[in-house]
């Protein structure tokens, strides 16, 4: 099985609970408050209708702190922050940017994940920022 086949690099559901596993590997990590393994996964919540989504988008991966009450996912602090793009396309473009040998432009990635130009350029900023080996990451 090829891992472009797998259920995280398609759904986002599963997407969320692929890094989640990464990135929490003892359970959530409040990023407010710094608590471990405290929160509890919010069902069901969706956003504000919209004239695309008239019922809401589903929010996938919504946690909440049973200390500081406070909700969040595990794009909070992450490379994944302040980005609408789904997570499975994230997924798809690390994927695409560490397998390939000479790398890959963001006009490619515009065209094999179906997003802008420019969104693609912003995600393959980010990645690139975060395979710096230097320490010295600042998204900011």
């Amino acid at each position: 099985m090829s891992v472009l086949s797998k259920p995280y690099m398609h759904d986002e559901a599963e997407a969320f609970k692929h890094v989640e596993s990464i990135i929490w590997p003892n359970g959530p990590v409040c990023p407010h408050c710094g608590v471990v393994d405290r929160a509890y996964r919010l069902e069901g919540v969706r956003t504000k209708p919209s004239r695309k989504h008239p019922e809401g988008k589903v929010r996938h991966g919504l946690w909440k702190c049973r200390e500081c009450r406070k909700q969040f996912t595990v794009r909070k602090g992450t490379i994944f922050e302040d980005s609408h793009i789904e997570m499975y396309k994230w997924i798809q473009a690390i994927h695409l940017m560490v397998s390939s040998k000479k790398g890959i432009s963001s006009h490619q990635l515009h065209r094999v994940l179906e997003i802008t130009h420019k969104s693609a350029w912003f995600m393959s900023h980010r990645i690139r920022e975060a395979m710096r080996s230097d320490g010295n990451v600042d998204f900011g």
